[in-house]
């Protein structure tokens, strides 16, 4: 049975398991249901990592020709968009012995290149679908044949709180999981559906990128730089990491678009932007204010400053506003330093801008740039 818990900082955080786990669990007791014609409460499977679950059937539903079943999503303490919700296998016996899997109502549909998965398929990555189908083949032995249908009636819903969109999966949720088990914390699976978008735009063709921590910058780059969005990919606070993948597929351009106080830390040398990583804005500003020999007496006021637009108002009041481009140009200079060794490396540059959706500085003049994404 599953080891229910994972340590992280001192807690105890409970394990769950996948919406392939689920899918494969449904579809397993649904087809066992088929074929002795009666409900069963609980069904057991083996995750792809080795793990064994006992998992709770709801909503059966058996006639001569079908059965249903729905096993409910538990993320453990790693909640994200689709924990709580019902995925649900519907299984028909065929008249041969192959075993076909597809998606219904709330299940995505893969409309653009470069996850893995041909245009039109129903979003069930290929580890679920190699589980499932082993489940049902399992279950009805290996003279019968099955159609196997995947669904989620709140897919749909849900998939508006995840990346599915933007990776041209449209009409609901993935079934995914390479482990079956969701670990807490895991920053490694965010990491990949973030890199997995990257792939997606190299495989359209992409050679330029711009990397963005969040929703601010996305917008910033369309409304104030003009720029196609289709340019954009999220990197959250993974900033090496999502440099030495675009490396890693071959773009030749990476630009980063970012709020003042999170990419200042970039210049420091922190590629982990998140707090709990790394901090250093404040002494990386006043180390730069320095260079542009700003007086010590600013210097002492933004070192008492809490946040990064409280230091803003005291550099923008003295004046000293030379240093957003000193910062841009340095934020460009440790990128390209991270990638040096790339048989071809990408030409770096960064823009940063303050809250109020005003660029404070860029590695080359803002034109330059931006005419390289028209």
């Amino acid at each position: 049975m599953m080891d229910d818990v994972v340590w992280h900082n001192g807690r105890a955080l409970r394990k769950g398991y996948t919406t392939g786990s689920c899918a494969t669990a449904a579809a397993k007791v649904a087809a066992l249901m088929l074929l002795r014609q009666q409900v069963i409460d609980t069904v057991s499977i083996v995750t792809p990592s080795g793990v064994a679950l006992k998992l709770n059937v709801e909503m059966p539903l058996i006639s001569p020709g079908a059965a249903t079943a729905a096993i409910r999503k538990d993320g453990g303490d790693d909640v994200d968009a689709t924990d709580g919700m019902l995925i649900f296998a519907r299984v028909r016996l065929r008249a041969d012995a192959a075993i076909h899997i597809d998606g219904g109502i709330g299940v995505g549909r893969v409309t653009r290149n470069g996850i893995g998965l041909a245009i039109g398929q129903a979003a069930i990555n290929k580890t679920p679908r190699h589980t499932i189908e082993a489940a049902v083949r399992e279950a009805i032995g290996p003279e019968r044949g099955a159609d196997v249908d995947i669904f989620a009636p709140e897919g749909e819903a849900r998939a508006r709180k995840t990346y599915n969109a933007r990776l041209g999966i449209l009409g609901g949720i993935s079934i995914i999981g390479t482990s079956g088990i969701v670990t807490p914390m895991s920053e490694e699976s965010w990491k990949k559906s973030l890199s997995l978008e990257l792939g997606m735009k190299r495989a359209e063709g992409m050679d330029r990128v711009i990397l963005v921590p969040g929703n601010h910058g996305e917008r910033f780059v369309a409304e104030q730089l003009d720029i196609d969005s289709r340019y954009v990919v999220t990197m959250s606070n993974f900033v090496g990491y999502m440099l030495k993948e675009a490396e890693r597929l071959g773009f030749h351009q990476i630009m980063l678009v970012g709020h003042f106080g999170k990419l200042v830390k970039v210049a420091a040398g922190i590629f982990h932007t998140h707090s709990h990583i790394a901090d250093g804005r404040m002494e990386t500003l006043i180390a730069w204010l320095a260079l542009c020999d700003a007086p010590h007496a600013l210097m002492h006021q933004v070192a008492a400053c809490v946040t990064t637009e409280e230091a803003m108002t005291l550099i923008d009041a003295a004046g000293w506003q030379r240093v957003y481009p000193a910062v841009a140009a340095r934020v460009a200079e440790r990128m390209a330093e991270l990638l040096r060794f790339s048989p071809t490396p990408p030409r770096c540059d960064a823009l940063l801008f303050s809250f109020d959706q005003q660029v404070l500085g860029s590695s080359r003049p803002v034109a330059e740039l931006t005419e390289a994404f028209r």
